[in-house]
């Protein structure tokens, strides 16, 4: 969404500048690009947990701004995503 969103639409709806939220968004997809590609291909399946503590970092600054802005629920979903990436990144290597 973060591409899909207009700059200006962007800009409202995070305190943050639309750069840092693009930048963002393209760490998420890679981050995606790197939880499915390296075992899917079955190429440096090893890289699948970095790409999922890579997202967990993510997760964890988009749980605590959402919250901060005063959206409790809305903090639930990326810390449900957060917790899953965890999982990968740790529990399963």
């Amino acid at each position: 969404m973060k591409f899909a969103i207009p700059a200006e639409e962007l800009a409202r709806q995070a305190p943050v500048s639309v750069l840092f939220l693009r930048f963002i968004g393209a760490c998420e997809i890679l981050g995606a690009f790197g939880l499915i590609f390296p075992s899917a291909l079955r190429i440096r399946a090893g890289l699948t947990p970095l790409a999922a503590a890579g997202l967990v970092i993510v997760m964890v600054g988009a749980t605590t701004l959402t919250a901060l802005q005063g959206e409790v629920g809305a903090a639930l979903v990326p810390l449900v995503v957060g917790l899953l990436a965890a999982f990968v990144a740790f529990a399963l290597p």
